[in-house]
């Protein structure tokens, strides 16, 4: 009886220390922890590009606004027509096609946040492309994008076109503060310094291309490609470059240019990027209508004149038009990339997103074949371009709308990795091509708003904490108690057996 009435001791000892502990945890804990789920602040970024809009919205812990690795993304709303840019005719329609994705977001963000919650508008190289050419219509469809924004209950903070250094270095931003290289949350419950290196990135977009890494070499280009950022206590030299006219939408646009030119401009033309079965016809004003194309335009032009467009289906040929696009040869610098612009080595680990994400996701999940080695990409462009209409239908039917240009896209890829930026056996191995960190999309425009925003402090004051002193506390008192409770536990067993032992 004296051994189990010992036991009964212990249990009641145990089950008395856990329960104290577990009521000393909630005494310790917040009072606003135990009402209710923490707030959120919210952010709402639009990104403007050449061939479409997309809006985001962000939201992070209300209490957390300096911390990193806690911003995520929320929401988005894939803008429904062209991009802005394409409403030059009609400036007022630009703004009107926002109103469904900004009325999703007054959804998206609780009523009470409107208010406080920034809304942001940033054009890309679509738009980059019409100040070039029509700055006045830039305007007046800026002034409508911004006049609709204006009308929502959120905190307007204005619509704007981006450089091309803007873009690439945001895009770099994003990336690195999603994948944790700046900063992390460390199991102490602080943030501190991962002593991981930051990765590249490389964005392909409708109108422009991007790359962008952190470099220990002299920038020879400087300041046009040199951007120093100094980013919680670290920082950190980065070059970054921005194509005009090398996004997929105007590279395909100079391509069609460059088949007709080959051509001597003949109304009825192959083309070696097309497969065979596939044609089409469009105007030869709807070529030339970009400042991309304007210097091959023949010197006899009839916009209005159709152009009778079929596939041939040419790898090699396709390859060689592809190549055109580029000028490999001549450099004013040590080394460049292409079109005599400066390049670093390129280093380390990148991540490509946009167009390049989509196009090697297409060889990996429709044409089944890997994209791990150089000689990858360039047999998956000979396939694609090789294969008949009918063949591509049956391997990806959903995909009717882009199919024709994939062999483009490929060929095009290769080549701008391989020969542009120099990629070979031993770093192309270290792209990966992503669409997303997690739950979020990769791009500029969260590294955009984390900018404006000012949630990336320059200078750090020391360790920020990962939440309040109260709860770290109360683990401590918690993991002491639990020992105490154990070895009164473990002394009474102890006891109770000796007792047994004597009887």
């Amino acid at each position: 009886m004296g051994s189990g009435g010992n036991k009964k001791v212990a249990v009641v000892l145990g089950g008395l220390g856990l329960a104290a502990v577990a009521g000393l945890l909630l005494l310790c804990l917040p009072a606003k922890d135990l009402r209710e789920p923490p707030a959120f602040k919210y952010g709402i970024v639009l990104d403007a590009g050449s061939s479409h809009t997309a809006m985001f919205v962000y939201k992070w812990p209300a209490d957390k606004e300096n911390d990193t690795g806690i911003v995520s993304q929320h929401s988005m709303c894939e803008v429904e027509g062209g991009g802005i840019s394409s409403y030059v005719a009609d400036p007022s329609a630009a703004g009107r096609s926002l109103q469904a994705c900004l009325d999703q977001a007054q959804v998206d963000v609780p009523k009470e946040r409107h208010a406080a919650t920034p809304l942001y508008l940033g054009a890309t190289a679509g738009m980059r492309l019409l100040n070039l050419t029509n700055p006045e219509a830039s305007d007046r469809v800026l002034a409508a994008v911004s006049s609709t924004m204006k009308q929502y209950p959120f905190d307007f903070r204005g619509a704007r076109i981006l450089s091309g250094e803007d873009e690439g270095v945001f895009g770099w931003v994003t990336a690195n503060y999603l994948l944790e290289n700046f900063i992390k949350y460390g199991w102490i419950g602080q943030w501190v310094h991962p002593k991981k290196k930051t990765l590249g990135a490389m964005d392909l977009g409708g109108a422009s291309t991007q790359i962008t890494f952190e470099t220990p070499e002299d920038i020879e280009s400087r300041p046009a490609n040199e951007v120093m950022l100094r980013l919680y206590g670290q920082t950190y030299k980065v070059y970054t470059h921005s194509f005009l006219c090398y996004g997929r939408d105007q590279i395909l646009k100079r391509l069609l240019s460059k088949v007709l030119k080959a051509e001597r401009y003949v109304l009825q033309v192959s083309n070696p990027c097309w497969p065979i079965g596939y044609w089409k016809n469009f105007t030869v004003g709807s070529i030339y209508d970009s400042p991309c194309t304007e210097a091959e335009k023949p010197t006899s032009y009839f916009p209005t004149a159709i152009v009778n467009m079929s596939g041939s289906g040419n790898a090699a040929k396709c390859h060689q038009h592809v190549e055109s696009l580029f000028h490999f040869t001549a450099c004013p610098y040590s080394h460049c990339s292409f079109d005599q612009i400066f390049q670093p080595s390129v280093t380390g680990n990148f991540i490509a997103f946009s167009a390049f994400f989509y196009t090697v996701d297409f060889i990996q999940s429709q044409m089944k074949r890997r994209v791990a080695v150089p000689s990858d990409l360039e047999q998956a462009a000979n396939e694609i371009c090789s294969a008949t209409w009918s063949e591509l239908l049956e391997k990806a039917p959903g995909l009717e709308k882009r199919l024709p240009d994939y062999c483009s896209a490929t060929t095009f890829i290769n080549l701008i990795l391989m020969r542009g930026y120099k990629f070979d056996n031993s770093t192309f191995p270290n792209i990966a091509f992503q669409k997303k960190a997690g739950d979020t999309s990769i791009g500029w425009a969260l590294g955009y708003m984390l900018n404006l925003t000012n949630m990336i402090p320059a200078e750090e004051t020391g360790f920020w904490k990962g939440t309040a002193y109260g709860p770290w506390v109360a683990l401590v008192l918690l993991f002491v108690a639990i020992i105490l409770v154990t070895l009164a536990s473990i002394f009474c067993l102890l006891r109770s057996s000796k007792g047994r032992g004597v009887m």
